[in-house]
Parts: structure tokens; C-alpha cells; sequence
């Protein structure tokens, strides 16, 4: 029997700080990882070099600056041959995230008792930041990873005031269908962050910094690394990072195991979490999150739905291992960016899979129909840093309009016919599902659509305000 006294609950060993077992493999680590820095530090800044979005200043900088580059780059290989070989065989090792827990300061919510507060609303965000490698991330057009990862942390900051109607309470519930709204803020009162393409480590580091005093602990630097079956040499993580209000139970990540193109250098994957909730009749409230991001190039519709199945065995999995007899299940979320749409011909196959059968999409009405407020998330590139599209404010604005979303939302993929009304292409979702014969039953209050991270990143934010209320 669990009680008030026993909150924050103790979190499982799965769950130490440390990725590793033992110390002295964490400091291998940590030596490898300097060992390869200046070798991957100078590669990635030549590869930024070249491009497209390059301006000609930059690149008669780096006619310039080149030479030095290379001489860096030859310098470091000594230093990076001997990283590498250590860094490798310790990836068998390594438990495949890391988690930063809560200061000792933290204070979470207090837990939801169903016979004192009938409905709790819990709030979800989903965001892709394309913080990848610096060099990488210019050809997306967007530089300057490490400051980016600053300003977002700061931005995602403001989304943990409290709601309208108080950190943990409800709007009444409205009838009908919920509704979306378009806004520049970030979704009031937070509670569960899932971001994507977090790539690269430094930036991951300086987001964690920010969130986990101010919200609670988080899950980073997931993915499993080096050799890989397949074979696969997977260079970087899954980008994906979860941070929670309440405490985390549990966790676990599973890599696909099939990947073409760049996708084949990225541990993409599903990582699922357990989280308490509050207490019911001395047992836990616990909700499930599973968060993932799918393989990105378009043509490849038939790989997705393989990773579509394996994502709903692995959440089902995780959940019976994780479950205690008597304990009460408030919900069971999968958000993430799915790397195709509900409306383009070409994503034929995702849009019928049976993970639409499991979990519901709260945006969709039917296959290849969306609701009327449903918005496309993904941003038109080569706009990214004009004045409009770098304003959360004039964004939201000109998305509004059909003539803005014409120009801001990124067109149908290989230059397809768009839609009328063009809505724009929709990659980020939340998902969620009821528990079958759980006494607790999720509704959806509100579906929102953020634009405060206008000029950081080349998607919308993507928020859900789910509305958990107790049989009575």
C-alpha cells in the first residue's frame, strides 16, 4: 500500500545517473569521447562549409579558414584512432540513455487521489529542435546549435507556468469535439517534454541543464551506439529527449533494426517511460509515454510501417513489465515526429496502419482527412530566417492565412498537387489510447499549435492537453 509519506516514489536502479555500471567505465567514456572531439569538432565544421544554404561570405571564409581546418583534422586523427577504439567496445556497455535526476530541491506535483480531485488535465509537447551537429544542422539553415539550445531551453521554460485554470486543474469539460488552437506561446502548465533530433550532446547537455531544476528529471543521450546488427555503425543517438513534471518509474529504448541512407548512421528508435501520477485506493496511478521518430526519407513508406509494427510490440511489451497488480493506468501516450502526413498520396501505406486502430489521433477524421483546425508542422526551409517566419507572433499571424501557410509550410512531398484548402503537411503527432477496463478514462480537452519556436527550428510545436477523469 502506498501513501502521501512515500512521494516522490524511489525510483528504480534502472535509473541511476550513471549509463554505465561501474564508474571507471563512465571516466573510459568520458576520455574516449575527448579523444574523438577535435577530430569530430573540425569535420563537422568543414562539412558546414559546403552547404547549399552557405553564404558566399562563408564560403570564402572557408577558403580561407580550410587549410586550418585540415591541419586540425590531421592533427586529431592520432588522438582519434585510440577514442575510437575505446569508444566502441564500451558502447556494449552502456545502457542506452542517460538520466539526470531532479535537484533535491524538486517538488513535484502533489499526487492525484481520484476520491479528492476527480479529473486531472496533464499537458504534452512534442517538438523536433534539428539540433544536430553544427555543420549538419546548416543544411537545414539552421546554424549555431549550442545557442539554439540555449534560447529553446528558455522558451520551453515559459510552457511550465501554470495553466488558466491552475498548475494541476481542469477546464470543465466542454462537449463535443475538442478543438485546436494556433498560438505563438508555448502550451501552458507542462508536464511531459518529448523533443527529436537532439543529436548533438553538447546541446542536449545545455537543455538538460535548464529543464531538470525547473521541471523534473529527464531521459538523454538515448540510443544504442557503435556496431550495431545489420550490420549498422550507428554514429549518433536517437535525438530523442523526454523530460517529466512527475516522477519516472521506469524506462526503456528499442533501436529499429532496419535503416537506409543517413538514417543507417542514426539509432533511431522508441523510448518508453513509466510515470506515477498520484495514488487510488493505495495503489499507483501510473501513464505510459512512448516516444520515437520514424526514418525520414519519403520514398521509404514501406520501412516506416515496419517500424510502425515493432513500436506497438514494444510498447505493449513494456507496459505488461512494467504494470503491478491493482494499480490504476490514467493513459498511454505515443508522440514523436512519424515522418509522414494524413493527407499526401504518397504516405498511402502509414496512413492505414493499425497503429490508428490502437491509438487515437486526435487531429485525424478519417485516412487522408484531417480536422478543419488540424495545421501542417513542418516549415518551409528556405524561409526559415526571413523576418515573418523568425517571429513565434507574425507566424502565427501568417499561418493563419492560406496565402502564409502557401509560404511557410513546407509543399507535399516529391512536388505533389496540394490540398484545398492547403493546411500543410503534418509529421508531429500525440497519440493516446484508453486502457482496457481501467477505471480512469482520458478525453482530450485541446489540441495546440505553437509557433514560439519560430526561427530555432524548421517545425511547429505540437501540444495536448488530455483531460483524465475517474469512473464514478
Amino acid at each position: 500500500m502506498q501513501t502521501q509519506s512515500d512521494w516522490p516514489p524511489v525510483t528504480d536502479d534502472i535509473l541511476r545517473p550513471s549509463p554505465f555500471a561501474h564508474p571507471v567505465l563512465h571516466t573510459l567514456h568520458c576520455v574516449a569521447r575527448v579523444l574523438l572531439f577535435p577530430t569530430y569538432w573540425a569535420l563537422d565544421q568543414l562539412i558546414g562549409c559546403w552547404a547549399p544554404t552557405a553564404r558566399p561570405s562563408r564560403l570564402r571564409a572557408a577558403a580561407g579558414g580550410g587549410v586550418a581546418l585540415l591541419l586540425l583534422l590531421l592533427v586529431g586523427l592520432p588522438l582519434a584512432l585510440p577514442g575510437l577504439l575505446l569508444w566502441l567496445p564500451l558502447q556494449a556497455c552502456r545502457r542506452p540513455f542517460c538520466y539526470q535526476p531532479p535537484p533535491p530541491c524538486w517538488v513535484p506535483p502533489t499526487p492525484w487521489r481520484p476520491c479528492a480531485e476527480f479529473a486531472r488535465c496533464f499537458v504534452f509537447l512534442t517538438a523536433n529542435l534539428c539540433l544536430l551537429p553544427d555543420g549538419l544542422a546548416r543544411f537545414s539553415n539552421l546554424p549555431h546549435s549550442q545557442q539554439r539550445a540555449e534560447t529553446i531551453g528558455a522558451t520551453l521554460l515559459n510552457g511550465l507556468r501554470p495553466s488558466l485554470y491552475g498548475a494541476t486543474g481542469c477546464s470543465p469539460q466542454r462537449p463535443g469535439e475538442p478543438g485546436g488552437t494556433l498560438t505563438a506561446q508555448m502550451p501552458a502548465g507542462l508536464d511531459f517534454v518529448c523533443l527529436q533530433e537532439v543529436f548533438d550532446i553538447r546541446a542536449a547537455r545545455r537543455l538538460v541543464r535548464r529543464l531538470a531544476p525547473n521541471l523534473g528529471p529527464v531521459l538523454y543521450d538515448v540510443g544504442t551506439l557503435g556496431l550495431q546488427p545489420g550490420p549498422y555503425l550507428k554514429l549518433l543517438g536517437s535525438g530523442l529527449l523526454l523530460a517529466s513534471r512527475y516522477p519516472l518509474l521506469r524506462a526503456n529504448f528499442h533501436c529499429f533494426p532496419n535503416a537506409r541512407r543517413e538514417d543507417a548512421f542514426v539509432s533511431k528508435g522508441l523510448l518508453s517511460a513509466q510515470v506515477q501520477l498520484g495514488i487510488l485506493d493505495g495503489h499507483r496511478i501510473v501513464g505510459f509515454l512512448h516516444c520515437t521518430h520514424l526514418h525520414a526519407p519519403t520514398e521509404d513508406g514501406l520501412l516506416r510501417c515496419k517500424q510502425l509494427t515493432l513500436l506497438l510490440d514494444w510498447a505493449e511489451q513494456f507496459e505488461a513489465e512494467s504494470r503491478q497488480s491493482g494499480e490504476a493506468v490514467a493513459f498511454s501516450v505515443l508522440l514523436g515526429d512519424l515522418n509522414f502526413d494524413n493527407c499526401s498520396k504518397d504516405h498511402a501505406r502509414e496512413q492505414g496502419h493499425k497503429l490508428f486502430r490502437c491509438f487515437r489521433d486526435p487531429c485525424r477524421l478519417s485516412t487522408r482527412q484531417d480536422q478543419p483546425w488540424a495545421l501542417g508542422t513542418i516549415l518551409s526551409t528556405s524561409t526559415l530566417h526571413q523576418s515573418v517566419a523568425s517571429s513565434p507572433e507574425m507566424l502565427r499571424r501568417a499561418l493563419e492565412q492560406e496565402k502564409g501557410r502557401h509560404l511557410y509550410l513546407a509543399g507535399p512531398p516529391r512536388g505533389g498537387r496540394r490540398a484545398n484548402p492547403w493546411l500543410g503537411r503534418r509529421l508531429d503527432y500525440i497519440t493516446y489510447r484508453e486502457m482496457p477496463g481501467s477505471v480512469l478514462i482520458p478525453e482530450v480537452e485541446q489540441v495546440m499549435f505553437s509557433t514560439a519556436l519560430a526561427g530555432l527550428t524548421d517545425h511547429l510545436t505540437v501540444g495536448l492537453q488530455l483531460r483524465v477523469s475517474a469512473l464514478s
